[in-house]
């Protein structure tokens, strides 16, 4: 399983980039190591022009495959959030108990892939461009029409997932989606806190601890 997952490219929506990336060797140079220069730099200090550097290209190269840096980041944002969907069939396929599904689920929010290995994007490299810039994504003017455009359907589609999962363990719960997004993004905050904020946590650095926090919080509002 984990080999076949290995070798899978996931899809994203085509209106992120202008070619795809995964159409060349530079292509794939270019998000391979455009996620490694933006979980380790940050957005403010990422250009293309540095990215060029790194991969011995161009500015114009890389303004052939994404409009902007903005674009790049939802890319590789959009990338993570459908190999944790990935994720989630393959481990959860043959699984008939929910609430173990339910548990798997809510690891994957908080501790990240379990199939740590990809031949195209590194899936942890990824993770840590999520956690650290990926909000900066979103939060800003263009969303609106981003949103319209369809480009956070990866993500869209893992909370739907998510959110079916609670429906099939209480059909009466009224708020799937709405408690999904709020564990997706709080899990997310959790872990950048965990880093650079530990005094705002009770569990510190130990995921373990996060996991059964948010486990905890779930179950027990669903039920």
């Amino acid at each position: 399983m984990e080999f076949i997952l290995k070798k899978i490219r996931v899809e994203v929506n085509s209106k992120l980039f202008l070619k795809d990336p995964f159409s060349s060797e530079l292509g794939l140079l270019l998000v391979r190591e455009g996620a490694f220069l933006i979980q380790e730099m940050g957005m403010e200090h990422f250009t293309f022009k540095k990215l060029g550097a790194n991969i011995g290209s161009t500015e114009a190269a890389i303004y052939r495959y994404f409009e902007n840096k903005h674009k790049l980041l939802l890319y590789l944002s959009a990338w993570y959030w459908a190999w944790l969907e990935h994720n989630l069939v393959f481990v959860t396929a043959n699984q008939s108990n929910v609430e173990e599904r339910l548990s798997v689920a809510i690891r994957l929010l908080v501790e990240g892939p379990i199939y740590k290995e990809n031949d195209f994007l590194d899936p942890m490299v990824l993770r840590r461009l999520v956690i650290n810039e990926s909000i900066k994504g979103f939060l800003t003017k263009e969303v609106d029409l981003e949103h319209a455009s369809g480009i956070f359907s990866q993500v869209y589609r893992f909370g739907d997932r998510v959110s079916s999962i609670i429906t099939e363990i209480n059909p009466d719960y009224r708020y799937p989606k709405t408690l999904v997004s709020t564990i997706l993004e709080s899990s997310l905050l959790q872990n950048f806190n965990s880093l650079h904020l530990p005094g705002m946590l009770d569990a510190g650095s130990d995921s373990k601890d996060r996991f059964q926090f948010f486990y905890q919080l779930v179950t027990k509002t669903i039920h």
